[in-house]
């Protein structure tokens, strides 16, 4: 066995043992975590290309390195207020199903590991934001995190970004 391919089964088994990264992102007052392995970059916001018909919450579209990439406004979508666009907005890049989409938020704060322990269900209330797009609370000493599965947000029929995900 080389040394790197052993170096690396040591890494992937410690992080399987020590849990999973979520990159953490606040929409209004909310803090919200994502799996870290969809997240391709994290951009500044820039003006985008708007569609005609599009949803609302569908900003438009940008070119990056040649893609043109969908971008959605998180705060449109889940009717969190007029969203202002400052230095603080960013946009982060997704790769979900092979499909690149940007997502808008209105910053982006660290990436964070959770245990196994440390996520919690999402209890079952009436919120703009559909349980059926959670995975979970995840609690960290005084802060909480709203788990997104954000490859079930993204190809949600509503959004009509991604074709379905094979399960």
């Amino acid at each position: 066995m080389s040394y790197t391919t052993q170096t690396q089964t040591s890494m992937e088994a410690a992080g399987e043992s020590a849990g999973n990264e979520f990159l953490a992102f606040t929409l209004g007052r909310e803090e919200y975590g994502i799996d870290i392995l969809r997240v391709q970059e994290i951009r500044g916001y820039e003006p985008v290309t708007r569609i005609a018909n599009a949803p609302d919450f569908i900003k438009g579209v940008v070119n990056l390195r040649g893609t043109i990439v969908p971008v959605v406004d998180m705060r449109i979508k889940f009717d969190l207020g007029t969203p202002t666009y400052d230095q603080f907005t960013v946009v982060i890049i997704l790769n979900i199903g092979g499909r690149v989409v940007g997502m808008v938020v209105d910053s982006v704060s660290d990436v964070t590991t959770l245990t196994p322990e440390q996520i919690r269900p999402a209890p079952e209330i009436g919120t703009t934001f559909d349980t059926d797009y959670l995975i979970g609370l995840g609690t960290l000493d005084e802060r909480m995190l709203i788990l997104v599965d954000i490859d079930k947000l993204m190809s949600s029929a509503e959004m009509g970004l991604i074709e379905k995900l094979a399960a």
